[in-house]
């Protein structure tokens, strides 16, 4: 890196993550946001902002500037900086210190300190690092294969709780607190999702089965999406093991020698 000029020395270390400077960087802002998240929570607890809200204010000042100082050091060095800024990270990166410069023209403007906990989403772009990428793949893959399940169970699930809501709405009535349809639908969400806030509660020995019938049906209802996810992470990883996954398609598994995908043609890692 001693005879690259100083925009790629940069843009290695900061887009990179195949060289120690890289790694360091991304270790040292994967450290930057979470403790610059961690004063933005602390700064909203009434204790701490009275004892030390400066001290915080302060500290939180500090990293603002230096994620200010990294946005514009990518938008330098970034090969395409329109596209870099219009990319999903482009605007999580600027969303990061755009709260802070708002909150100098906007009085009372408190609430803008919750658009910096966004910031927690730049914890991806970290996760990007060479040892984290086979893992974060492996997982982006078996979600993706899972998403037709998933999709099925969904509408499912809604279909259910629609039918349930419903039928509580006309066993329980507004006596009994369930005043609409999509009231009695949101007890029926809460019921199947086992939360169970206890803010609506049927009262009729009839609507009493209803919801007991439906809390039962829950247990393995939740079961469902897990188990699917968890066969596709397994399959995934069978296959990652006897072959190539094409990193285009997402398909495999090839030949372990192979440098092509032989379903779509693009080149394997």
């Amino acid at each position: 890196m001693r005879n690259q000029p100083l925009k790629e020395k940069l843009f290695i270390i900061i887009f990179g993550a195949d060289t120690p400077a890289g790694k360091a960087f991304d270790v040292g802002l994967f450290a930057a946001i979470l403790i610059s998240v961690g004063l933005t929570m602390l700064n909203s607890v009434h204790s701490v902002r009275d004892a030390h809200g400066l001290l915080v204010s302060s500290l939180n000042t500090v990293f603002t500037v230096l994620f200010t100082i990294e946005y514009v050091l990518r938008l330098y060095c970034a090969k395409n900086p329109v596209k870099y800024a219009h990319s999903f990270f482009g605007v999580v990166d600027l969303l990061a210190v755009l709260p802070f410069y708002l909150g100098l023209f906007i009085d009372n403007a408190e609430f803008l300190d919750v658009i910096k906990v966004l910031r927690m989403l730049r914890i991806f772009r970290v996760l990007k690092m060479a040892q984290y990428v086979g893992e974060a793949d492996l997982l982006l893959n078996a979600l993706m294969a899972s998403r037709r399940k998933i999709g099925i169970f969904l509408v499912t699930v809604l279909t259910l709780v629609i039918i349930v809501g419903s039928l509580m709405y006309a066993i329980e009535g507004e006596q009994h607190g369930f005043n609409s349809i999509p009231q009695s639908v949101y007890w029926a969400i809460i019921t199947v999702t086992t939360v169970g806030y206890g803010d609506m509660a049927p009262q009729t020995p009839l609507g009493q089965t209803l919801a007991a019938f439906l809390m039962i049906i829950a247990y393995s209802i939740i079961a469902v999406p897990t188990g699917i996810i968890t066969a596709e992470v397994g399959l995934s990883t069978a296959m990652k093991r006897r072959g190539k996954i094409c990193p285009s398609c997402k398909r495999g598994p090839h030949d372990t020698d192979a440098k092509y995908c032989k379903f779509c043609g693009a080149a394997l890692d």
